[in-house]
């Protein structure tokens, strides 16, 4: 199943072109979920799973590949739809997510198809705040559903969210500096706003690129000097309708909008992501998620924004 992959170099070419490539998958039923090519490494079928006591009930095991030892969830388990299989037969979809290497397993794996951002939506809004769903599109008139990997991947293996003593420096001028934050998980944008709080910034919070740009379009409206106003973007880079890329890019081609500093942060790592920053005029990548580094990255450019810029003027 791994050749199901083959050529996935060249499908970076997609990216910074608000395109992607989806790997559809099955978890027991007839419904097809889908997951971003970039963060598979390979696809082969259930190896023999070492069980470790005391796991959360949706890892299956640990498998050994290639010399590394790595976890294997149920991804229907974690979503809550129950086992599909009790002896673990199946597929195994091996990720690199926030930093990390991890195996789901999944019932069946379908096919890979070539799409743009723009037909990538938000969830209905009646799949409510515990869906594990980010994102939903059509393929050949079926509903494909894009699940909240971060969501589960907290759930299931947790992290901390706090910023560790020592890191919060108290003497930098917070109060009058602002973030805007995009993001289309909400276990993201929460975990980024935690960090903020943690920080004492005030924040904006979107949930996907288009929503991000609009809202620069607003405040521009008002008269708001973004350079000037905003301290910084924090942007995921997959994301419905608009990924971080294009916000990006479209950001270098407007006036008023030139100067604003753009970190992308997001569980996609790697030596392509820093060569698509280049490319597409971002300041900075950050992979998911370190609360301490995410914390250091923002107070340097806080401090570097009350340089060029200084404190605003107050009533």
């Amino acid at each position: 199943m791994s050749s199901i992959l083959d050529g996935v170099d060249q499908r970076t070419k997609l990216a910074g072109h608000n395109r992607l490539e989806l790997l559809l998958f099955k978890l027991g039923g007839e419904q097809r979920f889908g997951i971003n090519v970039f963060k598979v490494q390979e696809v082969i079928q259930c190896p023999n799973l070492t069980q470790i006591p005391k796991s959360h009930p949706a890892i299956r095991g640990v498998a050994h590949l290639r010399g590394k030892t790595i976890p294997v969830l149920d991804l229907s388990m974690a979503i809550g739809a129950g086992c599909f299989s009790q002896n673990c037969q199946g597929y195994v979809i091996v990720t690199e997510y926030n930093r990390s290497t991890q195996g789901f397993l999944v019932s069946a794996v379908d096919r890979i198809i070539n799409m743009g951002w723009e037909q990538i939506q938000p969830p209905p809004r009646g799949a409510g705040r515990n869906s594990y769903l980010t994102a939903v599109t059509q393929v050949d008139r079926e509903l494909i559903e894009v699940i909240d990997v971060e969501k589960v991947m907290k759930e299931v293996i947790g992290g901390s969210e706090e910023v560790s003593a020592g890191i919060i420096d108290p003497a930098i001028d917070t109060f009058s500096q602002h973030v805007l934050v995009v993001d289309d998980s909400s276990v993201a944008r929460n975990q980024i706003k935690k960090v903020l709080e943690q920080l004492s910034v005030p924040y904006t919070l979107a949930k996907d690129g288009q929503e991000a740009y609009e809202i620069l379009e607003s405040w521009q409206a008002e008269g708001k000097d973004l350079p000037r106003f905003l301290a910084l973007i924090i942007s995921d880079i997959e994301m419905p309708r608009m990924d971080g890329y294009t916000l990006t890019a479209t950001m270098r081609k407007t006036h008023g909008m030139k100067e604003v500093y753009v970190l992308l942060h997001t569980s996609l790592s790697g030596v392509f992501n820093q060569a698509m920053v280049e490319k597409v005029g971002a300041n900075r990548f950050l992979a998911k998620y370190v609360p301490d580094d995410l914390a250091r990255l923002v107070q340097q450019q806080l401090r570097t924004h009350l340089e060029l810029y200084g404190p605003p003027v107050r009533a």
